[in-house]
């Protein structure tokens, strides 16, 4: 501890950076699984869908020609930077014989552990330049330990990804001061942030919001500068990228921006105040709340920070659709902002002064709380139940149809084929209303289709399309269930379970919308 408190003192950058990478390796070993569905089925499903000449989401146009001759190809409005980027990683490993699922997703996490390090480096480097060492030093080991922060650090979520780049960029508007072509710094700062658009769409509106700041600030010919390498940026990567795959550029962007219009009430509509209560509770309260107060205290001082990251939240706030992760982008520049504003403020309050105890007594709530949550969600494993079930299914190696009975649910729980090795069919036996379940099958690389209202579609004495394994999700009337599947199929054999991991299982009990059950696996013995 003496030793800790020593470097803590005198190298305490060199100290934020070795915890930082730590807990964030700790979380890339253990942290197996994936945190929702677009962190895996919107990235590592495609990306090695396409390494096996295939299309599981069907996003390429030849693909959708093949399935569908008579019909025009249409973008389904996703950016391929990313996903691209472990096309090439995965195709790569492929080439040098790396073969594991399980393997590769490690590899995966670990780069991601290392990239999100940058979130780190410049959080404190932006909090020294913009304040002094002792906000610099809490903002950056709060970057660090964060409870929330390894555990994304090494998810395939955008929302996410795109925070170094953000940050990135940031940082070389702010130090440019000090390099000998300052002009370059705001170009270069354009470019980084023009790939964080490509990551994550909605980043747009804080590249917006920044060239609104430089603007604001009569920096003429830097915002000029700027917004030249955002578009060189977003033409030489998002327009080249799509006119490749769909002779034109920017259709995927396009077609996004017109999904998203068009469904805006189809998803999440949750009140107006929902990001700031998310942004509230992820900060822990009630330093959260002080630290609230710091980001509009100081929203003239440091508009360069508080403009971009006020328009991110106040359009995402306006706009019905509303997620959780949406607002993930902005988090770390908030806190930033928060915190020094926050410094800054009770430096000079004589309320404050007189009234040490309630911040000793909060910040030991903060730690407490955070130092509680930090080591369980760094080390869980989301997800456990559907990927172990996919891994303990790929020994079996001539495997073509699966059927997964949730007959309790209304609702998909999609099984990541990435684990199984390979591309089948599955079909998923759900609760389509309160009379009849419905089956709908998945194709390998199409979408949904053949819509059947009972198990007696598949006629024992058609083996084409008799299942392999059937998966009955939850333990709820389990025995009434397969009995019901042995009327069809009596020869079912009962392999094993594949119990949710802990996180998983609390999750569920706090939202029993979470649909994180066990998963029981049985094998269909062919009759003839």
């Amino acid at each position: 501890m003496r030793l800790l408190n020593k470097y803590w003192n005198e190298k305490p950058y060199l100290t934020i950076i070795i915890i930082a990478l730590f807990v964030r390796i700790i979380a890339a070993i253990f942290s197996q699984g994936y945190g929702f569905h677009d962190d895996h089925f919107l990235v590592i499903e495609a990306a090695q869908s396409w390494v096996d000449k295939s299309d599981n989401n069907t996003w390429l146009p030849e693909i959708q020609k093949k399935l569908n001759p008579d019909k025009e190809p249409i973008p389904q409005g996703h950016s391929f930077l990313y996903v691209g980027i472990h096309y090439l990683l995965l195709s790569f490993l492929k080439f040098i014989g790396v073969n594991s699922p399980v393997f590769k997703m490690f590899l995966i996490r670990l780069i991601h552990a290392f990239f999100s390090i940058i979130i780190v480096i410049t959080g404190y480097k932006i909090a020294y330049k913009l304040s002094n060492q002792k906000s610099a030093r809490q903002i950056g080991l709060l970057l660090a330990v964060l409870w929330f922060m390894p555990f994304f650090s090494v998810r395939n979520l955008v929302e996410f990804v795109c925070i170094p780049l953000i940050m990135w960029g940031l940082w070389l508007i702010f130090n440019s001061d000090t390099k000998k072509s300052i002009i370059l710094q705001y170009f270069i700062s354009g470019l980084i942030m023009g790939l964080a658009f490509s990551v994550r769409f909605q980043i747009a509106l804080f590249i917006g919001g920044v060239g609104l700041a430089i603007l604001i600030q009569k920096k003429w010919k830097e915002s000029i500068i700027f917004g030249f390498g955002v578009i060189i940026s977003i033409f030489s990567i998002q327009g080249i990228i799509d006119y490749i795959i769909w002779d034109r550029p920017f259709t995927e962007f396009f077609e996004y921006v017109r999904y998203n219009i068009e469904n805006k009430y189809s998803y999440g509509t949750n009140n107006w105040s929902m990001y700031i209560l998310v942004i509230l509770g992820l900060l822990i309260p009630p330093l959260s709340i002080f630290w609230t107060f710091g980001f509009f205290r100081v929203w003239k001082k440091h508009l360069l920070l508080f403009l971009p990251t006020f328009i991110f939240i106040l359009f995402h706030t306006y706009f019905p659709n509303k997620q959780e992760r949406f607002i993930l982008p902005i988090i770390t520049i908030f806190l930033i902002t928060g915190i020094i504003g926050w410094n800054e403020f009770i430096e000079k309050s004589k309320f404050w002064k007189r009234r040490k105890k309630i911040m000793t007594i909060s910040l030991i709530f903060f730690w407490i709380i955070n130092l509680s949550i930090l080591p369980i969600l760094t080390t869980t494993y989301t997800k456990k139940s559907r990927v172990e079930s996919m891994d303990y299914l790929s020994k079996y190696k001539d495997i073509k149809i699966i059927l997964c009975e949730d007959t309790n649910n209304r609702k998909i729980s999609f099984l990541p084929q990435y684990y199984l090795g390979k591309w089948i069919k599955i079909y998923y036996y759900y609760k389509h209303n309160n009379i009849d379940p419905k089956i709908i099958s998945q194709c390998r690389g199409s979408k949904f289709n053949k819509t059947i209202y009972s198990y007696k579609y598949f006629e024992l004495n058609q083996n084409v399309v008799q299942p392999d394994f059937i998966l009955f999700f939850d333990d709820i009337n389990l025995e009434k269930r397969v009995n019901e599947a042995k009327k069809y199929f009596p020869d079912l054999k009962f392999e094993t379970i594949i119990k949710p991991g802990f996180i998983d299982i609390i999750m569920r009990k706090l939202n029993p919308k979470n649909t994180n059950q066990p998963i029981y696996i049985y094998k269909v013995i062919p009759s003839y």
